[in-house]
């Protein structure tokens, strides 16, 4: 490899707040067994964060974001790894307290990384990325919980996210009745694209007003909101149904009572993708090649931007814009 690589760096001195791509050297990266020439990121909401002054994500600075990665071993001093293998990289410390993947080499530890799986490339990993690995464990969860198709329809809310769309796709090619939930109206020709049968505006599933027990609407949801939603979801799911809950974008507090649990028996199911354990991580990454693979994942990306042109990108998760995915190609 070259003495000298280019990466994203952001930095942050008083208030003097930056993001540029800087040139680094093999001994700028932080510790780890594997070192990896980095072919593909993403962006993800904690990107975005990380991107801004006061995202609350990175936890010092100077520092390379980009929660994912993929790409090819350059080195290894772990026996599980050899030169040439390529791999995922996604979650634990990575892109928060440890440098990411918006840099064209990283280093990070062997207990991180998933081989990539044979039915997938390192473009279509990182087009799933943490959205679709999370969107995965989330079907998996409520499956494992007893959904099936019968049960009825299954509400997918924050539908054109990335966690939504993904969610979108892998439930309707396992036969599931869906019912999407969107504050963008035009943007229900690609959610039905994606497999949804039904497009619902936010309003139809929080109006305003929470209640303790609603109209039972839905046999299970994958909610990626939190907050008030989230809320609002709970009481209206059907007897013995489910929600797989995985995301915060509407708020961190969940104002619902204890009547959908005790008196309809609703389980609501946390969804964890950062520090789930490698047999799970390593076993989802497998169905994402296998029975959850979308048939049509390049209708997921919005948009591929090298990484001269990320600063440009990070913003568009904060500002509302985003449509499935975001891929960086390094």
């Amino acid at each position: 490899m070259s003495q000298t690589f280019n990466a994203l760096v952001v930095n942050k001195e008083e208030e003097n707040f930056t993001v540029k791509v800087q040139s680094l050297t093999v001994q700028d990266l932080p510790e780890g067994e594997v070192l990896i020439q980095v072919s593909y990121s993403g962006i993800n909401y904690k990107d975005s964060l990380a991107s801004i002054p006061n995202g609350n994500i990175v936890r010092s600075y100077p520092f390379v974001p980009g929660i994912d990665l993929a790409g090819v071993v350059v080195s290894s001093e772990d026996p599980r790894f050899k030169e040439g293998d390529e791999v995922i990289a996604t979650s634990y410390e990575i892109g928060v307290s440890h440098f990411g993947g918006y840099s064209e080499y990283a280093r990070v530890k062997a207990d991180w990384i998933v081989p990539l799986p044979k039915g997938l490339t390192l473009k279509e990993a990182m087009t799933i990325g943490t959205a679709g690995f999370t969107a995965a464990l989330c079907v998996q969860r409520l499956e494992e919980n007893g959904l099936t198709p019968d049960k009825g329809p299954v509400l997918v809310t924050g539908a054109t996210g990335g966690v939504g769309s993904f969610a979108i796709s892998i439930l309707a090619a396992r036969g599931y009745q869906i019912e999407a939930s969107t504050g963008k109206a035009s943007e229900s020709e690609y959610l039905k694209n994606l497999g949804a049968n039904e497009i619902l505006s936010r309003e139809d599933v929080y109006d305003g007003k929470i209640k303790a027990l609603c109209k039972q609407k839905w046999a299970a949801a994958v909610d990626s909101t939190g907050g008030e939603i989230l809320a609002s979801v709970i009481s209206q799911i059907q007897y013995g149904g489910a929600v797989a809950a995985c995301g915060l974008t509407a708020g961190t507090k969940l104002p619902t009572t204890v009547f959908p649990f005790i008196l309809r028996g609703v389980d609501l199911l946390g969804v964890d993708s950062v520090y789930c354990p490698m047999e799970t991580r390593a076993k989802t990454w497998e169905r994402l090649s296998t029975d959850f693979k979308p048939t049509n994942l390049d209708d997921f990306i919005q948009q591929e931007v090298t990484l001269q042109e990320l600063p440009d990108a990070l913003p568009t998760l904060l500002e509302g814009k985003a449509r499935g995915r975001i891929i960086v190609k390094l």
